[in-house]
This record gives C-alpha cells, sequence and structure tokens, in this order.
C-alpha cells in the first residue's frame, strides 16, 4: 500500500486548492478531508495532529478570505442542483447538514429556491418523474397499470403522497388532467 505524504501547511494548502478545483465544497467538509490527511500523516510519519488542526484553521481561513470556500453559495447551488436532479426540500436539507452546512445557512438556500420557484418540490417531482418516465411520461397504454408503482416511486423518492398523485395524473405540466 503506498504511504501517505507527510503533511505540511504547504501540503495542506495544496491538497484544500486541488480539492476545491474538482469539487465544490462546504467549510465543513473541506476540512473533514484534510483532517483525514493529517491523520494518515500521523500515523505514517508521526505529524503533531494537533499543529496539524491548526494549519487547517489557518488554510480554511485564507482560502475563505479569498473567495475560495463560501458556504452561503455552496448551499445555493447544491440545493439548485438537487432540485433539478429532481430531490424533495427535505433531501436538500439533509445533503446539506451531511456536508456541514448549518442550519440557518441550509434553510436561507433552501427559501431562495422558493423565492425563485413557486413550488420547488412540485419542480422537483416532475424532473424526477419525467427522468424515471413514470406517470405521464410513461407510453398511453401502460400509464394506468404502473400508476400504484409510479406514485410509489415518488413517494419513495420523498415527495408526500398527494403530490405524488398529481403528478401520475397529471399531464407532464404540473397540471392535474
Amino acid at each position: 500500500m503506498k504511504q501517505p505524504r507527510k503533511a505540511s501547511p504547504k501540503s495542506l494548502e495544496n491538497a484544500a486548492l486541488h480539492y476545491l478545483g474538482r469539487f465544490a465544497s462546504s467549510r465543513a467538509n473541506l476540512k473533514r478531508v484534510l483532517l483525514n490527511r493529517v491523520a494518515r500523516s500521523a500515523k505514517a510519519h508521526g505529524t503533531d495532529a494537533a499543529e496539524g488542526q491548526a494549519w487547517i484553521e489557518a488554510i480554511l481561513d485564507k482560502l475563505e478570505g479569498l473567495g475560495y470556500l463560501n458556504d452561503a453559495a455552496y448551499a445555493e447551488n447544491r440545493a439548485e442542483s438537487l432540485n433539478r436532479q429532481g430531490k424533495p426540500s427535505n433531501t436538500i436539507r439533509w445533503a446539506l447538514k451531511s456536508k456541514g452546512v448549518d442550519q440557518d445557512t441550509t434553510e436561507a438556500a433552501v427559501a431562495k429556491l422558493s423565492d425563485e420557484m413557486d413550488e420547488p418540490d412540485r419542480t422537483a417531482a416532475l424532473a424526477l418523474a419525467r427522468k424515471k418516465r413514470l406517470g405521464p411520461y410513461r407510453a398511453p397504454e401502460t400509464r394506468a397499470d404502473h400508476r400504484t408503482k409510479d406514485i410509489q416511486a415518488l413517494a419513495r423518492a420523498g415527495f408526500g403522497w398527494d403530490l405524488a398523485k398529481e403528478i401520475v395524473d397529471g399531464d407532464g405540466d404540473g397540471v392535474r388532467s
């Protein structure tokens, strides 16, 4: 197995910049990534974990100051992306929480989503139905036979039962037929 590199302030900063070049991230998520790197270095090279944490905090502060890390912008972009993928608001909240975004920032991102579109959950449910070819996006001759399964699929994805029935019974424009 490959030996991990010895952690230093410069190597951690390079790792953080490389990570941010590939992925959007919250401060807490990037901190978790860098702490894992320090832990591997401590195990292999005896790096002081407390010193590594201090380096990480300084790097995170620097990256925030430069504008490379912004939890609010990350939360807004991630919420929009998940909504387009067909994820309901509760799933968006959970996803942001799992990446270490605080509750106030998460709620602000979900509220912004609600401000920008009338019904974000309906939009997401329609996107998921289109993607999975459920309800109005299914072949007309098989639509009635799969109605219950389609409603259940939307409900399992996290949408309310009533909304799932409206989408499946609708015409594909979000309007009940």
